[in-house]
């Protein structure tokens, strides 16, 4: 069982930025995948960017250019630092890890982007 802690949300104007954080209760060097996803209400849940083991990334579309994740390895997290917001990147965000071929998730951070 691995526990995520997401912090990092809240509300920002547009263009402005933040910086979302995943700490997971086991190492991050045991987990083969991390990522941060998002849902709108009425919508699917979202890839926005994930990173491996190895540290490759992907970033969504919509995310390029923007966003970047990232991993602290000393503080044992994963980061998701967020330029340039938009009111469409509003969403609750969640962490997910994959650990010994099962997905766990947080329970999410809230991004609210709104003059």
């Amino acid at each position: 069982q691995v526990q995520l802690v997401e912090s990092g949300g809240g509300l920002v104007q547009p263009g402005g930025s933040l910086r979302l954080s995943c700490a997971p209760s086991v190492t991050i060097f045991s987990i083969n995948r991390m990522g941060w996803y998002r849902q709108t209400p009425g919508k699917e849940r979202e890839l926005v960017a994930g990173i491996t083991s190895s540290g490759s990334t992907k970033h969504a579309d919509s995310a390029k250019g923007r966003f970047t994740i990232s991993r602290d390895n000393a503080k044992n997290t994963v980061l998701l630092q967020m330029n340039t917001l938009k009111p469409e990147d509003t969403a609750l965000y969640y962490c997910s890890v994959v650990y010994r071929g099962v997905d766990y998730w947080g329970r999410g951070t809230q991004v609210t982007v709104s003059s």
